[in-house]
């Protein structure tokens, strides 16, 4: 999958908290200034050519959905960005949050008690 640009993961974003949108709907949920109606139909189509969305047909229009979960993207965007910058090495992730003090010591211990006990998949990240 390839990484999306800015408007292309705006896009998706409103896909993966709104459900089913037509680009009107979207163009509504655009900051201003919005992009015209054809540039957004434009970016759509794009993501629906690189297998990210999909549609449904009503008479001459479109309803579009996300075909990829804003997991799978989360994923496949971390693989990329620990490939790319740490040469596939998520210790080097680590540690780099680490020494940048992105991190706390007790937010590390926590991280590996929930890796013992299996439970990683309940770690949130708050922002």
């Amino acid at each position: 999958m390839k990484k999306l640009a800015r408007r292309e993961e705006e896009i998706m974003e409103m896909l993966w908290e709104k459900g089913p949108m037509f680009v009107k709907e979207m163009l509504l949920l655009c900051d201003e200034p919005r992009p015209h109606f054809n540039t957004m139909s434009t970016v759509v189509r794009n993501l629906e050519t690189l297998g990210y969305v999909g549609h449904n047909a009503f008479g001459s229009t479109y309803q579009y959905y996300a075909l990829v979960s804003r997991e799978e993207y989360r994923k496949m965007t971390l693989r990329g960005v620990v490939s790319k910058y740490f040469d596939n090495s998520y210790l080097r992730v680590v540690s780099s949050l680490v020494q940048e003090e992105e991190i706390t010591l007790d937010e590390l211990k926590e991280l590996i008690r929930m890796v013992e006990e299996g439970g990683v998949s309940q770690l949130t990240i708050d922002n």
